[in-house]
């Protein structure tokens, strides 16, 4: 079968040119801003949230809204009411966090959380694209997306109000952070808002808000039997370490690209999205990448200005992916390494808008498991060596390449 070893032989080729992506690492680490969370054992916040761990029925937040009643809860159903608007769909949402990040940089956790939500995205028209349809069957692929739009919304109804709240309180000129319960935000982001409030310190901020929305969606989604048993348990998602195709990325425009066809990309690799423990120390490690490296910095704000979300990889690699279908999407079709852009779909040629999930009901922060695995979360962020993603992710498509062209039946 050519299409076959054609695909085989790119293969081998990815594998070869890698070795570019230490050359690469080298220059986008060139220059590095340390992080430093200053908020672990022993410090005023660490304290603060061991008081509300022994004594959860005390008044959880000290800062009071200062508004009337009326005016309180006027505010509330705005609030309330522009969240759900802007949680329509993954498009809407990345654009929501662009927007936050756009007036109010010292937000770090906006740009990091519009980046993800950019890869999250991505990874859902992945599943109507070149490969993932002839590896998947449709109830498998249906459920794919399910999993990442309620990772998607859940994690959006819970941090948008937050960042709004921010804002609002500048306008206002005095902290609104006495509302957040009003939100359903967990106890646990309080002390840090109140902190953030008088020393402006990004760091810590961002260390909890990864921390929070990560256990936001851990019971209702990570640990539900539905996800657990049709997405997490299944072949095609256990096969995601082995491949290494779970990837983030962050597309690096340039001003000096001087003709280069493909944007580099910076990035890491998700190994067990099962684990609550990774996931965090996996966001913590792109916020370092991100805000650790000022050459990555630059490259990934150039590109969100720039270039609007759609979903398509296409967004990023128009060179390589095309929006457009060419000549169906059947396992039969041929495949060569060169002769067509491969599909990748914006996100309403791939999917329809869904309703949205439940929001948590039980605040995550209680009980003996917080109280052991915080200390452990609250650490300073640590980038990695190895950021340059370019080759990596497109051998990840190779590989995805490979196994659609085999005779293989889809699971």
């Amino acid at each position: 079968m050519t299409s076959l070893w054609q695909a085989a032989g790119e293969l081998a080729l990815g594998f070869a040119r890698k070795s570019a992506a230490w050359r690469r690492s080298l220059r986008l680490t060139a220059r590095r801003r340390p992080l430093s969370c200053n908020c672990g054992e022993g410090s005023p916040l660490f304290g603060e949230l061991n008081r509300l761990l022994r004594e959860p029925s005390r008044e959880t937040f000290t800062i009071q809204s200062g508004m009337g009643n009326a005016e309180e809860e006027a505010f509330i159903g705005t609030l309330l009411r522009d969240t759900r608007v802007w949680n329509l769909d993954n498009v809407t949402r990345t654009q929501a966090y662009w927007n936050v990040f756009r007036s109010l940089p010292e937000l770090h956790w906006a740009l990091l959380a519009h980046m993800v939500s950019r890869n999250g995205g991505w990874s859902m028209t992945d599943l109507k694209g070149e490969w993932l349809p002839r590896l998947l069957e449709p109830d498998t692929a249906e459920m794919h997306f399910a999993l990442l739009e309620t990772c998607n919304a859940l994690i959006f109804r819970d941090a948008y109000p937050q960042l709004r709240l921010y804002a609002e309180s500048l306008k206002r000129n005095r902290p609104l952070f006495g509302l957040l319960p009003k939100f359903g935000v967990s106890a646990f982001m309080g002390p840090f808002w109140e902190r953030f409030w008088t020393d402006r310190d990004p760091v810590p901020l961002t260390v909890a808000l990864i921390i929070n929305e990560q256990n936001v969606i851990q019971n209702p989604v990570v640990e539900h039997p539905l996800y657990r048993d049709r997405v997490l348990r299944t072949p095609s998602f256990r096969a995601l370490p082995w491949l290494q195709t779970n990837q983030v990325v962050f597309p690096l425009l340039e001003d000096d690209r001087k003709g280069k066809i493909r944007l580099p990309l910076a990035g890491a690799v998700l190994e067990r999205f099962a684990s609550l423990d990774e996931r965090i120390r996996f966001g913590k490690s792109l916020y370092a990448m991100l805000f650790g490296y000022p050459r990555v910095l630059a490259g990934v704000r150039a590109f969100a200005e720039r270039i609007p979300h759609t979903g398509s990889r296409a967004d990023y690699w128009p060179e390589r992916f095309g929006e457009r279908k060419k000549g169906g999407n059947s396992p039969e079709r041929e495949f060569s390494a060169d002769d067509s852009l491969w599909y990748s779909p914006k996100l309403d040629q791939a999917w329809n808008d869904r309703p949205l999930p439940e929001p948590p009901s039980i605040d995550w922060f209680r009980g003996d498991l917080a109280r052991s695995m915080t200390a452990s979360w609250l650490t300073s962020p640590k980038p990695p060596r190895l950021v340059d993603m370019t080759e990596e992710h497109e051998l990840a498509q190779r590989k995805l390449q490979t196994l659609a062209a085999a005779p293989l039946p889809r699971i």
